[in-house]
């Protein structure tokens, strides 16, 4: 149940409707939109009678949303959240391109793509501080200092940075040096972690799990606007595929119009992880911008046989630079503007 309030509405009306919500048995969370406040009314609300809040004064209308994902649905909001990060916008019309290295691996490899990428068309820089591999043997990323050299690169070429969380303890680390907040495949159902997400005020960024239903995807995603946090992006990097050789994963492009069909959230497109292969990242960008797609994540490098993480899958910057041209070109033809 949401409690929609009035503009007017005052601080003590405001309290007033939180520790009725609390007489109810539920949990008031206050969600500050673009042009209106609502209580998000968190536990079993299907007994309490709406007429309650509907007398309250401040209370502009009361919404009972059947979707399990209430706060992601179409049904709560009609228009298309827009996300703003730094002079970027997601979600309003326009294609953004993201792109930078799977891994952080050094300074000075890291300033070398963060300059190539924006000189061919990047918006936002990627990289990995923390990364989570299957062996524990495999690199893990450089923590702390890579978000240091992260943060250093986007001080140098002005880019807004986006780089993944793994817990509690990267999580304040990631909050303090980037823009926005990757959470990986691997942690789309730590709801722990989506939890200590909902309550920070950054982007977030959230991976589809290799083996999840769209509703479980969007499921996750309410853990985090349920919390508070209504900067939601969701990340479509492929699911688990029974023909890994020549694929790795296989990138559901068909859940991007259904999933911007059920959601007002940006949706991102990772053709990196979802292909594996770098000569397929091309094709499945301009996939991905024909079929409605927000953006893309892009793994890009400079030298891709050295890389420390996915070597397999990056572009250099110059084939970065011509599929971002490309795109461009695609675009005017869709009506669609890529930045």
């Amino acid at each position: 149940m949401l409690i929609v309030l009035k503009p007017n509405c005052s601080a003590e009306n405001l309290e007033n409707l939180k520790k009725l919500v609390e007489l109810q048995g539920c949990e008031p969370v206050i969600l500050k939109g673009t042009f209106s406040t609502t209580i998000n009314v968190l536990g079993d609300d299907t007994k309490i009678d709406i007429n309650i809040f509907k007398q309250q004064k401040g209370v502009e209308d009361v919404i009972r949303i059947a979707s399990p994902f209430r706060l992601a649905s179409r049904k709560y909001k009609k228009e298309d959240t827009i996300i703003k990060v730094g002079n970027v916008e997601f979600g309003q019309g326009r294609f953004v391109i993201m792109g930078g290295p799977c891994a952080v691996e050094t300074q000075e490899q890291t300033l070398s793509i963060a300059r190539a990428v924006k000189k061919n068309g990047a918006q936002v820089l990627r990289g990995g501080a923390y990364k989570p591999r299957s062996s524990p043997y495999s690199f893990q990323g450089l923590a702390e200092e890579g978000l240091k050299i992260l943060k250093a690169a986007r001080e140098e070429t002005g880019l807004p940075v986006i780089t993944e969380a793994l817990d509690q303890k990267s999580l304040d680390l990631v909050y303090k040096y980037t823009d926005i907040i990757q959470i990986g495949t691997r942690n789309m159902q730590n709801f722990a972690l989506l939890k200590d997400v909902s309550k920070l005020d950054k982007p977030v960024m959230l991976k589809r799990g290799m083996s999840s239903t769209i509703d479980e995807w969007l499921l996750a995603a309410e853990y985090i606007l349920a919390g508070g946090n209504l900067q939601v992006m969701l990340c479509e990097r492929g699911i688990r595929s029974f023909d890994a050789k020549y694929t790795r994963n296989v990138i559901d492009l068909g859940a991007i119009p259904v999933v911007k069909d059920l959601t007002h959230l940006p949706v991102v497109v990772d053709p990196s992880h979802g292909s594996g292969r770098k000569e397929n990242v091309a094709p499945m960008s301009y996939a991905s911008l024909a079929v409605g797609a927000d953006s893309i994540l892009v793994d890009v490098h400079d030298n891709a046989g050295a890389a420390l993480c996915d070597g397999q899958q990056a572009m250099t910057p110059e084939e970065f630079g011509q599929m971002v041209q490309k795109c461009k070109q695609l675009g005017t033809s869709l009506n669609i503007k890529v930045w």
